[in-house]
Formats: structure tokens, C-alpha cells, sequence
């Protein structure tokens, strides 16, 4: 490919910048409210609410994924991509203006349902302008990227919320959106391929309702209710219903969102499901360190910003090392193996923080768990990119997409029930009784509630919540024992070498794959 061109006269340098900045400020959006999210909880008395912030935005990005990939397959990337971008930019603003805890979490899901449509639209226009070899590159910059908003997202976040405010957090997306909003409408230029079929609303409404039950199954779960309840039994049984009624309706759609066919390539449900486990662990548990952090160690949120970035510098070392080393050999399944293995470490190495535990050394033990997650950033989606037909490129890449915010919002629901079972209980047991009395516990983590407490009350709540945050961590170790084995078991392919667009034909994308040494 001629540097800076692409398909029909694209210019590739302004469009991969779009695309850089688009995928930023998604990732951005999840990162900068993490430092925010305590202070907000307190301003909006909702610390009750505390997950849901994000929980909204995540399960809204995940419920839209697999629906964005497939508009992108049937009408084209670009436009696809500027109804995402406008939508997240819409949900920004009104997120900004919000006045309670419900309305911010409404507003969340409308952010997150572009964002859901970014991430896949992104990933797509570049498994389309690139060949998976050369794409392999953009990847590593791709998870460059993520890192970098992850890494900026902490510390920005707790810069703009104590020198302005918490809104500040949202408003600094309408620039940058409009900006790439800007290079997209003037650059980016696809073949037009539309395909007249029926959209498959059957697939879209069972899918997005299978999730919302399995998020408030696993968010609920012992927490609001018994496991045995008829509420979560309830929400078990529509799980399955729901699931079910998806693959019936996966198998007589004409353009199904998730063609059943995907699943026939061992690579791409490999893919998916470690990229479940990579979701869940990795992405969901950061909004508990910084509850550590703030809470515990007692840090405003522009420190509680600057102690999360050597973890978010840990996770760019990896990335980039690793889209380097893919571009040059060609071949993946080292990283994502390596990845599982070490966050187990970083996992039980975040278990024993208590409110002892140094400073240093907690940030110490994030750095391992930000290594664990950069070497598998963007691996999973080019691997299922590598093995998809070119007709299913955006299905393929969307359904990864979806795996990855979907496995997030399962751990957040997962953790924050975790978190709060165990936090009620440590509050009862460490806090001496009427101490709290008169003091919302939902605003606990706003650092001017405990900052007026007196110094045993409030020794006691830092306490409380260390204890509460440590299993947690121990239930991350599980799921990433699985994903290792996951990963064990994928084929160690190489890159294609050819874009999909290269002979104009839909031929075997398998036919130029050889296992790695062949």
C-alpha cells in the first residue's frame, strides 16, 4: 500500500488519526470519571450508585457493539462511525448537566452506546484500510492509544474535578469529538457497499435484553437480593430465555448481527471468550483501585490520578513491546498466554493491600497488573480479524469488541456486589456503634465527609473499606486462571499478509494462514 493512501483515494494519515483520537476519547470517557466517580458519589449523595456510573456506560457500549458492527457491514464504515461519534457527543454533554445520580447514569448509557459503536467502527475501518500484517503496526499504536487514555484518564480526571469541576470531565470531549467528527466527514472515503437486506431486530432486541438480565443478575446477587429470590432466579431464567431466542434468531436471520458461522474458526471463540475474561479482570477492577487509593490511602483526586499512572505506564510498555514484535514475526499467541499468567501474580499481589500497605508498594502491584493487561490489549480482535471472511469483517471485529465491554460490565456488576456484601458487614464490625450516626454512608468516599470524622472513625472506615476491596482481587484470580487455559488452546497462526480487498473476491481468509514455523 502507498504510505498515506487507501481505498478509493482515502488519505490514510488523517483517517488513522481519527481513528487514534476517536478510540482516545472512548477509552478516555471510562478512565477520566475513575478518579471522579468518589467525589461524584458525594456531591450526588449516590454512593450506592457508585458502580452503576459506569455500569451504564459499559453495558450500554456492549449491547450496541455487535449491532454497530453489523450497520457497518451492511451500510458502510463512515457513516456508522459519524452517528457513533455523534451520539457519544450528545450523551457527553447532557452527562455534564446532570443533577442526580439517575439522570448521570441515563446519561452515561446514551455515552456509552456511541462509544460501543467507536470502538467496533474504529477497528473495522482499519481491518479494511490495512492487511492484517500491516494493521498489526496501527494495532500496537491502537493499544498505544488505549493505554494512553487509560494512563491520562486518572490524572486528567483528578486535575479538572479539584481546579474546576466534575462536570469538566465530560465537557472535554466536545472538542476533540468534533475534531475527529471533522477528519472523518472530510477524509475517510470507503468503497460504498450497501447490501439490501433486513436488519435483523430480533437478534438486536433478544441480545441487548440477555444482558441487561445477566448484568443486573450478577449486580443484584446477593447483595439487593438472596440468590435463592424469585428476583434472581427470575433473572437467571430470562438469561437463558434470552440467550436462547438469540441463537434461534442468529439462525434464520438473512444478515444476523452475530453469524453463527463465526463460531465454526476455534480462533474467534477463543478470541471472544479471553477476551471476556480480559474485560471482566483488567478493565473492570480499576475503579476499585482507585477506591483504594482515594479512601484508604486518604489521596485527593489529582493525587489519586498521578498513583494510578505507573499501573496505566506498565500497560502502554507492554502494548506497544507487544504490536511491535506481532508486526515483525507475525504471529500473537505468546502475548495473550503471558498476559493471563502474570495477571494472576498482579491479582493475588493486589489481595494483601490493607490500610498498612505502603504507598510505593501498592503502586508496585499495580505496575505487574498493568503490564498483564497491555500484552493482550488489541491481540484478540486481530486474531479474529485475521481468520474472518472479508464479508464478516465488522461482525467479527464487533463481536471481540462486544466480548471485551461485555466481560467489563459483568466484572464491575460482579466486583461492586463483591465489594458492597462485604463492606456493609466491616463497617458493622469496625466502626464503633453510633459513630456514623447522622453521616450518609453513601457519601463515605467523598473526601470532605471523611476528613470530618473523628481520626478512630475514621481509621475504622479506611479500614473497612481495605478489607472490602480484598476479596475482589481474589475473585479476579479464577476467572484468569481461565483465561490462560483459553489461551493455552489457541492455534499460534500467522498474520495474513493480503487486505481483504486486495482481489476484489470473498475467498478462504484461512487459504494464506500457516501455523507459525510453517
Amino acid at each position: 500500500m502507498t504510505p498515506g493512501s487507501g481505498p478509493c483515494g482515502t488519505r490514510t494519515t488523517p483517517v488513522l488519526f481519527a481513528c487514534m483520537l476517536s478510540a482516545f476519547l472512548a477509552v478516555l470517557d471510562t478512565q477520566i470519571v475513575t478518579t471522579a466517580l468518589p467525589r461524584i458519589a458525594g456531591d450526588l449523595h449516590g454512593i450506592g450508585l457508585f458502580a452503576w456510573v459506569t455500569i451504564a456506560y459499559v453495558l450500554a457500549s456492549s449491547a450496541t457493539t455487535p449491532i454497530y458492527g453489523k450497520l457497518g457491514d451492511l451500510f458502510g464504515r463512515k457513516a456508522t462511525l459519524l452517528s457513533a461519534l455523534t451520539l457519544f457527543l450528545a450523551g457527553s454533554a447532557l452527562s455534564a448537566a446532570a443533577g442526580s445520580m439517575e439522570q448521570l447514569i441515563v446519561f452515561r448509557a446514551l455515552q456509552g452506546a456511541g462509544a460501543g459503536g467507536i470502538f467496533v467502527s474504529v477497528l473495522a475501518t482499519i481491518g479494511e484500510l490495512l492487511t492484517p500484517r500491516e494493521a498489526a503496526t496501527y494495532y500496537g499504536m491502537f493499544g498505544m492509544v488505549f493505554a494512553g487514555a487509560s494512563l491520562a484518564g486518572p490524572a486528567v480526571g483528578g486535575v479538572l474535578t479539584d481546579v474546576l469541576s466534575w462536570h469538566w470531565v465530560f465537557l472535554v470531549n466536545l472538542p476533540l469529538g468534533t475534531a475527529a467528527v471533522t477528519l472523518f466527514t472530510k477524509y475517510l472515503h470507503l468503497p460504498r457497499k450497501i447490501r439490501a437486506s433486513r436488519l435483523d431486530y430480533a437478534g438486536i432486541i433478544t441480545l441487548c435484553a440477555g444482558i441487561v438480565a445477566l448484568t443486573l443478575l450478577t449486580s443484584w446477587g446477593g447483595v439487593e437480593y438472596s440468590w435463592a429470590s424469585p428476583q434472581i432466579l427470575g433473572l437467571g431464567l430470562a438469561t437463558l430465555l434470552c440467550l436462547g431466542l438469540f441463537v434461534r434468531a442468529e439462525t434464520t436471520a438473512a444478515e444476523p448481527i452475530v453469524p453463527l458461522r463465526l463460531f465454526k474458526d476455534s480462533t474467534f471463540t477463543l478470541s471472544l471468550l479471553a477476551a471476556i475474561v480480559c474485560g471482566a479482570v483488567f478493565t473492570g477492577s480499576v475503579n476499585f483501585l482507585a477506591l483504594y487509593v482515594q479512601v484508604v490511602t486518604g489521596a485527593d483526586p489529582t493525587t489519586s490520578g498521578f498513583v494510578l499512572v505507573p499501573m496505566m505506564l506498565g500497560l502502554v510498555l507492554a502494548s506497544a513491546v507487544a504490536g511491535k514484535v506481532i508486526a515483525r514475526t507475525g504471529t500473537y499467541k505468546t502475548f495473550p498466554v503471558l498476559s493471563m499468567a502474570l495477571g494472576i501474580v498482579g491479582a493475588l499481589l493486589l489481595s494483601t493491600l490493607d490500610a498498612d500497605t505502603p504507598r510505593t508498594v501498592a503502586v508496585l502491584y499495580m505496575v505487574v497488573f498493568g503490564l498483564a493487561s497491555g500484552l493482550s490489549a488489541q491481540v484478540f480482535t486481530q486474531a479474529a480479524q485475521n481468520t474472518a471472511p472479508a464479508r464478516d469483517l465488522g461482525a467479527a471485529s464487533a463481536t471481540v469488541t462486544f466480548g471485551r465491554s461485555f466481560g467489563t460490565s459483568i466484572g464491575i456488576s460482579l466486583f461492586a456486589a463483591v465489594f458492597s456484601h462485604r463492606l456493609t458487614g466491616e463497617l458493622a464490625a469496625r466502626v464503633p456503634a453510633g459513630a456514623l450516626t447522622g453521616v450518609d454512608h453513601d457519601s463515605l468516599s467523598s473526601q470532605p465527609v471523611l476528613n470530618s470524622l473523628a481520626q478512630p472513625v475514621r481509621s475504622a472506615v479506611e479500614e473497612s473499606y481495605a478489607a472490602a476491596l480484598t476479596p475482589v482481587f481474589r475473585t479476579a484470580v479464577p476467572l484468569l486462571v481461565l483465561g490462560l487455559l483459553l489461551t493455552l488452546s489457541m492455534k499460534n497462526l500467522k498474520l495474513r499478509s493480503r487486505r481483504h480487498h486486495d482481489d476484489g473476491t470473498q475467498t478462504d481468509p484461512v487459504a494464506d494462514i500457516a501455523p507459525a514455523g510453517e
